[in-house]
């Protein structure tokens, strides 16, 4: 059996806790050829050239070979190119920010601010907490129904659909494995249920406009008309209900976490809270919450690196190991909530720049803030946590947490 490489090191399910001495190997070969063919991007430069280069597409009906109906962002403006993906992004972005809808994520603020504070009064009178499912999920997955306009009640069909899909998808040494195969062969029957579900509710939306994105997506005509087909409207509602809470919940479980494996960093917190603004951003390139992109592949030939992409390939960016690149960062295994010059790679860049990372800055900020401020004497009972299996969006599974109450 050939030796592994660091990649299919780093994708292992038991390094999922700890890919980075894999990921630090990685680097000494920017541009690395794996044995399935594909090619895997790990350094800060050259993942940055790749995400500006136009040679490069997302769109995976374009990849040679791709049998299409296997990956649940199929069809969504994450797996596009211009033209498609430019017209799409802006008919539903200016249901979501500025030019259109420049107040609403700021008007947003006391209700995430609502949203969290109830998660952190239902823990009073507990001595242990599970910081995942009863406040790193709840706020995120809430917040992104209200802006979505998705019943809460459906939340925990959701959260099974979601993560039953995103379990399937695997791109390791372990994707052959027979649990993992029954894992994909469980997906496309959970991708099916969450498209019937959105499609109903555009269905609803249509009959009786509503609250929320989804509504608005389905009914307003702007300047470029609708988002469609039908086809097209489920798609990317899917992707905002994936990626418009998965990211966060990730990004605040690791961000107590690491405060909590460095009690330095909590400690300048608490003393400067104004320090959660930068602070979220170190975190963020700390314990990237996307690992790793997928769909991307080379349209012709590309040199970089001294290495020849050629026309066809896949190519993996890998996020997580260009936010950790010592070429770019100083120090990067260390946390610094006041880093310098901290242009990450967490929210991606380019034309697929996340357009939901404002809101999500804002939930992280404020649930990060309140949780130390209100959470008496947080302590790890276990560390490292156990990981969920994704290799996309890495996060704990649980993490448990002993306190001494609650503050009000």
């Amino acid at each position: 059996m050939a030796e592994e490489t660091p990649w299919q090191q780093a994708l292992r399910n038991a390094n999922r806790a700890n890919p980075y001495p894999f990921l630090e190997e990685l680097r000494k070969t920017p541009v690395s050829l794996q044995p399935d063919g594909s090619y895997v991007v790990s350094t800060y430069r050259e993942v940055v050239q790749l995400l500006h280069d136009t040679r490069v597409s997302s769109d995976t009906r374009k990849r040679p070979g791709a049998i299409l109906g296997t990956d649940p962002f199929e069809g969504t403006i994450i797996t596009t190119d211009p033209p498609e993906h430019d017209g799409d992004r802006r008919r539903m972005n200016r249901h979501f920010g500025p030019p259109e809808c420049p107040h609403m994520i700021a008007g947003m603020e006391p209700e995430i601010g609502r949203i969290f504070a109830e998660l952190l009064d239902g823990m009073k009178g507990k001595t242990r907490i599970d910081v995942v499912d009863e406040f790193a999920f709840p706020g995120p997955v809430t917040v992104i129904c209200k802006v979505l306009g998705v019943p809460l009640e459906a939340i925990p069909r959701i959260h099974d659909w979601i993560e039953t899909a995103l379990d399937g998808v695997d791109f390791g040494p372990e994707a052959n494995d027979p649990e993992q195969q029954r894992r994909l062969e469980a997906v496309p029957a959970q991708v099916a249920a969450l498209r019937q579900f959105l499609a109903d509710l555009f269905d609803q939306y249509r009959k009786q406009p509503g609250p929320g994105m989804l509504s608005d997506m389905c009914n307003d005509d702007g300047p470029e008309g609708r988002l469609s087909p039908q086809e097209s409207l489920v798609n990317n509602a899917m992707l905002m209900l994936f990626a418009g809470h998965e990211t966060t919940v990730n990004l605040i479980a690791h961000s107590v976490l690491s405060l909590l494996r460095y009690p330095d960093q909590l400690e300048k917190l608490r003393r400067r809270p104004e320090l959660i603004v930068p602070g979220i951003e170190e975190l963020l390139r700390f314990e990237s919450s996307v690992q790793l992109w997928h769909t991307r592949s080379a349209l012709e030939d590309i040199e970089i690196a001294g290495t020849t992409i050629p026309a066809g390939s896949t190519i993996f960016l890998c996020y997580a190991s260009a936010n950790r690149d010592p070429e770019r960062f100083e120090n990067p295994d260390k946390l610094d909530l006041e880093r310098p010059n901290n242009e990450h790679v967490g929210y991606s860049q380019g034309i697929h720049y996340c357009f939901g990372a404002p809101l999500a800055r804002l939930e992280v900020q404020t649930a990060v803030s309140e949780f130390f401020r209100r959470v008496e004497n947080p302590r790890l009972v276990e560390d490292p946590p156990p990981y969920r299996h994704n290799q996309i969006f890495r996060g704990p599974r649980h993490l448990l947490v002993d306190i001494d109450g609650i503050r009000d």
